[in-house]
């Protein structure tokens, strides 16, 4: 009985948290005339066209905003991994003067909350003739290679410290310099941490909205999530249909990277030191 209840109660707390994408999917099918209504949960008549509707919507392909957010992504994780990856060995294995102070001020970061940022980044990029220009993306991509991610920063830092420190000075006695070391000791036992750094830079890049809508003006430019709002305007109540079929869409990237790095990300998370 204890069984039967406690199965109840996962079914349920299941069916709450899956409720909003159930009724995401309900909606991107529905008529504008039963999303008006807004009655019942799955539609009574099947409107598929809402797909090709918001893929066409637009003078510019929908398909160009998934190629946009999917090079963003992509560079980030890429600039995430290498940068954060360096820095972190830095503070976590080598040694040099005030390097506990500077790791604290890295910490303190974490404190301050994105927004408070966007308008001194803002003020430094129009400087720079970044913003608006021929390269529009390189305010979202240039600081992810400079290790501005304290939060993946301290994550390596923190599984770092779980490698015995004998492995770095056995290199040591075989000669091996710090960058051998990084090379052929740190890299290839940071797999897991790089791997959760790469999921979550992916997915939280691929969900940036206020960032990508603050820095991106041209409408070739735009990702997926700023093409999303493109669909609310004060005469585009017929469109909304469409915009939940787009923003169905732009869930499928995010879902099959996480699902073909789950057991990567469940590890990197757990992990504190080296396993026999």
């Amino acid at each position: 009985m204890r069984g039967r209840l406690r199965l109840l109660v996962l079914i349920l707390i299941l069916a709450v948290v899956l409720y909003p994408l159930i009724w995401m999917v309900g909606t991107s099918l529905k008529s504008p005339e039963e999303i008006a209504s807004n009655i019942g949960l799955f539609p009574e008549t099947f409107t598929p066209g809402n797909f090709t509707s918001g893929w066409e919507k637009f003078d510019v392909n929908f398909g160009r905003f998934f190629l946009n957010s999917a090079m963003v992504a992509g560079l980030t994780v890429i600039g995430n991994t290498v940068s954060c990856l360096l820095a972190a060995y830095a503070f976590g294995r080598l040694r040099f003067r005030l390097r506990k102070f500077w790791f604290s001020i890295m910490i303190a970061t974490l404190l301050l909350p994105g927004h408070v940022l966007i308008i001194p980044q803002y003020i430094l990029f129009r400087n720079l003739g970044w913003v608006g220009g021929d390269w529009p993306y390189l305010p979202l991509l240039v600081p992810q290679f400079l290790a501005t991610e304290a939060f993946f920063v301290f994550l390596m830092v923190q599984f770092m410290r779980g490698i015995p420190r004998e492995l770095d000075e056995a290199a040591k006695i075989d000669g091996a310099s710090p960058y051998s070391i990084f090379q052929h000791v740190i890299l290839p036992l940071s797999r897991p941490a790089l791997v959760t750094t790469a999921i979550f830079s992916f997915i939280w890049t691929w969900n940036d909205f206020f960032r990508q809508l603050v820095f991106l003006s041209e409408l070739d430019d735009y990702t997926a999530p700023v093409a999303l709002t493109l669909f609310i305007d004060s005469t585009s109540e017929s469109s909304v249909g469409p915009m939940f079929a787009m923003s169905l869409l732009s869930l499928v990237p995010v879902f099959l990277f996480f699902v073909a790095f789950q057991r990567m990300l469940v590890e990197g998370i757990n992990t504190s030191g080296l396993k026999g």
